[in-house]
């Protein structure tokens, strides 16, 4: 559910999201651990190392730093291919070290473990599943052809081979699993951060809704006193020029256009909703007011409204905020595109809850699916078919996902279910059948204080 000038969020389209700040430092980080090793082995147990080579290698991480900083300012944010290259350029540096001290012999061969990673839990699948498959080959590469570790004595390091291939399968799982792990985690944190933005997105234009009804029912009213005095003067006007047609003519036009800024102020008032700048109303014209954009596209909406038993007769007073609002209208819109002909809403309280239950007569929620409504990015679509119900629309999840979040940020706990068994033969289902979408506030949250004052027009400030 995509609402209107609402720009939908593609899940694939971010570019530019690695600071080269970040692979700066973590360079920084990898060529401090990468001398020190290689000192300790050299220094402390005599270890026979190509230290020129060795030198060499971490010396090409300096330079590539240097040239980093030089070359590019600190808010420099890599793209796709940039990001991808310099962590391809790691793993190189990393693999030609391991080659030249011991393969995986050295246990700090695990460390190609962490280019990986970043790429995972940064890039896109496609570029984390090259960086993966080429650090499997090198770690593979690294068990046949590596220069060995030598003791100060000139004896060789040697482990059993079923150790040797141990190592290689245990850093080939950890790419495997905690790649796919990064980007998971990566991906869903994407997902919601997107889904959340469009949810901000969403509930602040329908402030900006609110707040322009507000602003056009205060103008109409502010204006209607001097408009009328504008009326009557030009009516006396009229009658004491009758003989000056000149005169009679300009006043004439004066009242003619008095009555058309009455009449424009009179629609943009009802466009708005003369009511919406009280900041309170009873709860059937809350719902009716959600449901109204969506109850002349060919389903019949129906509303019902009762107390639970032994509760108070008299309808509660609820607070006209915008999220729940645009969040009931939301799971309308749900409803009504997946209904066959019907839509219930219902409401029912007691003193210290308020219950709102949208039901149709369509399909109901796919049952793979059921427990997953309300995340972003879920599609639910049985088949192509049904895609004729909603032209255009993909399926995200999104439209409730913004719902869910602005009701519950009202205080409101949502419940999604079937109303009967969806694999029933369509002669058994009873009439209602399809979804429902249980919604449950506290009094506390949704009461509004008694007697709903409209109190005076304020000056809006910019």
């Amino acid at each position: 559910m995509v609402m209107a000038g609402i720009i939908p969020l593609e899940r694939d389209s971010r570019s530019d999201l690695v600071r080269l700040r970040t692979l700066i430092l973590l360079r920084w980080m990898a060529i401090a651990g990468q001398l020190a090793a290689i000192l300790v082995a050299d220094q402390v147990y005599g270890l026979q190392l190509p230290l020129g080579l060795s030198y060499l290698a971490v010396g090409a991480s300096v330079l590539a730093n240097l040239f980093s900083i030089t070359l590019f300012p600190e808010n420099k944010r890599l793209n796709e291919v940039e990001a991808f290259f310099t962590l391809l350029f790691d793993l190189a540096q990393l693999a030609f070290l391991i080659f030249l001290t011991g393969g995986l012999t050295n246990p700090f061969a695990l460390l190609v473990l962490a280019p990986v990673t970043i790429s995972a839990s940064a890039l896109r699948l496609r570029s984390t599943v090259m960086l993966g498959g080429l650090a499997i080959l090198l770690v593979s590469v690294a068990v046949f052809w590596h220069l060995p570790l030598r003791f100060a004595d000139g004896q060789q390091l040697e482990i059993p081979r079923l150790f040797e291939f141990g190592f290689w399968l245990s850093i080939v799982i950890g790419i495997l699993f905690l790649g796919l792990y990064s980007h998971r985690v990566a991906t869903e944190i994407r997902s919601m951060s997107e889904a959340l933005l469009a949810t901000q997105m969403a509930l602040a234009r329908e402030q900006k809704l609110t707040d322009l009804g507000g602003v056009v029912a205060a103008a109409a009213h502010e204006l209607g006193t001097p408009l009328a005095t504008i009326k009557l003067v030009s009516s006396e006007l009229m009658e004491e020029l009758k003989d000056q047609p000149e005169l009679l003519e300009d006043a004439r036009l004066i009242g003619e256009q008095a009555d058309r800024c009455r009449d424009i102020l009179h629609d943009m008032g009802r466009a708005g909703k003369d009511d919406l700048h009280l900041r309170q109303a009873p709860l059937i014209a809350v719902l009716r007011e959600a449901a109204e954009p969506h109850m002349t596209r060919g389903k019949r909406v129906e509303f019902g409204f009762a107390p639970v038993e032994g509760s108070p007769e008299r309808q509660p007073t609820i607070l006209r905020r915008p999220e729940i609002i645009h969040g009931l209208r939301n799971l309308v819109q749900n409803a009504v595109d997946f209904a066959r002909a019907t839509v219930w809403i219902e409401g029912e309280w007691t003193d210290r809850t308020v219950t709102v239950r949208i039901i149709d007569d369509g399909d109901g929620f796919p049952p793979n699916v059921i427990g997953r409504i309300g995340d972003p990015f879920v599609r639910f679509r049985r088949d192509e078919p049904q895609t004729g119900q909603r032209p255009g629309y993909e399926g995200m999840g999104l439209g409730l996902f913004i719902a869910k979040t602005l009701l519950e940020r009202s205080g409101a706990d949502l419940t999604f279910a079937n109303a009967t068994d969806p694999f029933l033969a369509p002669e058994d289902r009873p009439e209602r059948s399809g979804a429902v979408v249980e919604v449950v506030w506290s009094m506390a949250d949704l009461a509004g204080p008694a007697g709903a004052a409209l109190g005076e027009n304020r000056r809006i400030e910019s």
